[in-house]
């Protein structure tokens, strides 16, 4: 077909973000149809795929999302190759798409994700959408869930760069619980604990903290006889430092995650939380 208009090439190119000439290029294989287009540019977004599968894609953004009564959450991390992409207007609403297909669904796989229904469409399409648009590899690097029997508060830091979940049981959550919520989750995303508590931290983790404060003491010179009680003691800062609740306070280093919590919301527990920075495993 040769009178392909402008106006045709223009309005392709408003419903996929695709180049100019690959948009005038789908309409004469298909002969100015404009669906058969849409349908074509996917198809060749999903084909040039396979060729960038061998380059790194490392910037990007996570998303998070909770449900309307806080039972679940999910954060789910989807890669571009530069951060001009993973800023662009269109990865950021497919980025979005993604979240809202799988906060309402039970998901957990990136396949599973691709197969849901949005909005007219599939992921998968507006996937490859996305691929159509860009030059660049794009992908769904993981999906987390929690479900709670209490509730969840999600939180996206950084641009989209780090993103934590905070499950905390609750008889019941108010909007001073959320605020409170919220400082805990950006606790998380500034201090990076490794547990709650120091209940939660692993037998082997442990082991390490008290090889290294042995061996410092050891280099230092310190006897023989007080080396493990040195050990115990850097442990016991270790955990202070390194564990959510007894972490000071970002807001008020005069008192503890732990601290804070009973000042503000007693029938609050922290049970669990997950923190994702992107490109990071």
């Amino acid at each position: 077909m040769s009178n392909i208009t402008p106006q045709m090439v223009k309005t392709l190119r408003e419903k996929t973000g695709a180049g100019m000439a690959d948009c005038k290029k789908a309409l004469e294989e298909n002969n100015g149809n404009m669906d058969e287009s849409i349908d074509y540019l996917r198809k060749k977004g999903a084909a040039s795929a396979a060729k960038r599968a061998e380059r790194e894609a490392k910037e990007g953004a996570i998303v998070a999302r909770t449900s309307k009564d806080g039972k679940n959450a999910i954060l789910v991390e989807i890669n571009s190759e530069t951060d001009f992409v993973a800023k662009n207007a269109g990865f950021v609403e497919y980025t979005q798409a993604a979240a809202d297909a799988l906060i309402t669904s039970n998901v957990s796989t990136v396949e599973e994700l691709m197969k849901i229904s949005i909005n007219g469409t599939t992921v998968e399409n507006l996937h490859n959408d996305v691929l159509a648009k860009f030059s660049e590899k794009i992908e769904v690097r993981r999906i987390k869930r929690i479900s709670s029997q209490g509730y969840i508060e999600s939180y996206v830091h950084a641009g989209g760069k780090l993103a934590v979940l905070v499950e905390v049981s609750c008889d019941k959550m108010n909007e001073k619980g959320k605020i409170l919520l919220r400082d805990i989750a950006m606790q998380i995303a500034a201090m990076n604990p490794v547990a709650v508590s120091k209940e939660g931290v692993s037998q082997e983790i442990i082991n390490v903290e008290l090889k290294i404060a042995r061996e410092k003491a050891q280099e230092a010179g310190k006897p023989e006889a007080i080396l493990d009680k040195i050990a115990e003691g850097a442990l016991v800062k270790y955990f202070q430092e390194n564990t959510l609740l007894s972490q000071a306070f970002v807001k008020d280093s005069k008192i503890t995650i732990e601290q804070y919590l009973q000042k503000q919301h007693k029938d609050l527990t922290v049970i669990d939380f997950k923190r994702v920075t992107l490109n990071v495993d």
